[in-house]
Order: structure tokens, then sequence, then C-alpha cells
């Protein structure tokens, strides 16, 4: 066989194999979900949605080494994806999909006419939205007579303190919103939720303009990755 026709036959069938093991993949999500799937599969499956005919499952595995965990894949930029040998502006589809699905159907856990009574629900919420962050984020849920959640509003990005973060931008919003009262929350990148000195100071502070403007402030939430504290909880509010 002439050494062109060998190599077509080859491709045929390394192509063969690669469709008949995408098709399992599938064929397993439609029978019992994501159950059974090892993070690198699902890595694979989202990848392949981009490239239907390339073989992902070997920059899957180096993607999860990489980042640790499936989660960490969804996390990182496009620019940090690209990277990985093998995967290009195409085959990143299918992850930045599922993400932007996910935060679609995260902010959905928090919908408006809900009472917010939880602080573990909150957290939970902010926790997927903000956790990995490398940088601190400050933002207020704005809530009405009956905490319910009217609008969810950023505040600043960087370390918390008196002169990043000034009661008036946060009354303002509240004011123009008709909230009767406000949730404080931000995260740690450092992992740790305990609150520092500058939190603590920063918190009375709004908490004490909060009572001349008739705005009560329930609660400040600290999160981190896995964690997260309560200043309610705490007894510091």
């Amino acid at each position: 066989m002439p050494h062109r026709q060998k190599q077509k036959s080859f491709l045929i069938k390394d192509l063969s194999k690669v469709v008949g093991h995408r098709r399992r993949l599938r064929d397993k999500f439609l029978q019992g979900g994501l159950d059974g799937f090892l993070d690198y599969e699902i890595v694979e499956l989202l990848l392949t949605l981009g490239t239907p005919r390339k073989d992902c499952k070997q920059i899957a595995k180096e993607s999860i080494k990489r980042f640790k965990d499936l989660r960490g894949v969804l996390d990182v930029s496009s620019e940090e994806l690209q990277q990985i040998k093998g995967i290009g502006p195409m085959n990143i589809f299918g992850l930045k999909l599922f993400h932007a699905i996910s935060e679609r159907c995260a902010k959905e856990r928090i919908p408006k006419k809900t009472p917010l009574t939880s602080p573990k629900l909150v957290a939970d919420y902010f926790r997927k939205k903000l956790g990995r962050e490398k940088k601190e984020h400050f933002a207020i849920l704005l809530l009405d007579s009956r905490n319910n959640l009217i609008k969810i509003s950023d505040i600043s990005v960087g370390t918390l303190n008196a002169n990043l973060v000034h009661p008036r931008e946060i009354f303002n919003e509240a004011l123009r919103q008709n909230a009767a009262s406000i949730i404080l929350i931000h995260n740690h990148p450092s992992g740790d939720p305990e609150p520092s000195r500058d939190d603590i100071e920063v918190t009375k502070r709004i908490v004490e303009a909060g009572k001349t403007m008739g705005i009560d402030v329930l609660d400040h939430i600290i999160i981190t990755k896995i964690k997260s504290s309560s200043f309610k909880e705490k007894g510091l509010l």
C-alpha cells in the first residue's frame, strides 16, 4: 500500500476512534448525568463542543493537572487556558459557555422577593461569584422592609478600608432604591474569613451612618473559597 494511502487509512481509523470515544461520553451523560464522571472527562466533553473532530482527552487531563480541579479550570481566564498546548480560541468555547451558564444559574439562587434571613444562603451565592477572586470585592445587598432582595450593588475592588469604602456611596445607592436595610459582603482572597481591624472599623462607620439614615445594616458577611463568617453571628453588629 502506498505511503500516502496508508497514512490516510491511519487518519480515518484515528478519527473513528475519537468519534466513538466521544459518543460514549455523550451517551454516558445522557443516561446518568454527570454522576460517575471524572473532572477531566467533563472538561473533555466541554472542549469538544468547539472542536468536534479533535481528541481532547490529553489536554483535558493537562488542564486539571494545571488548575487542580474542574472549578479551577472553569474560573481561569481564556489567556491562562490557552497556555496549555492544544487549547485555542475555538475549543475554549464550551468551557466558557458552561461557566457563564453556571454563573447565571447561581444568580437565580437569590431571586427577588425571597426573604434573605440566612447568612449561609448569601455566603453560598457569593462564594461562587467572588470566592476565587484574587482581589477583595465589596458589595451590598439592598433589601425592602420584608428583607426581600431589591438589588445587588458592587461598590469597590481593593483592600477594604475607610478610604476605599465611604458610607455616602453605600447609602446613596440604598436611598435611590428605597431600601429599608442592607447586607454588606466582601471576600478575603487570603482564605481566612476572620474580620480584620479595618473590616470592623469600616463596618462600625457604616452601621452608624445607617442609623442616621434610618437604614439598618443587618449583617456583614466575609467569604473565601470554602469558608465564610457573619458579623451578626459573631456578635459584632
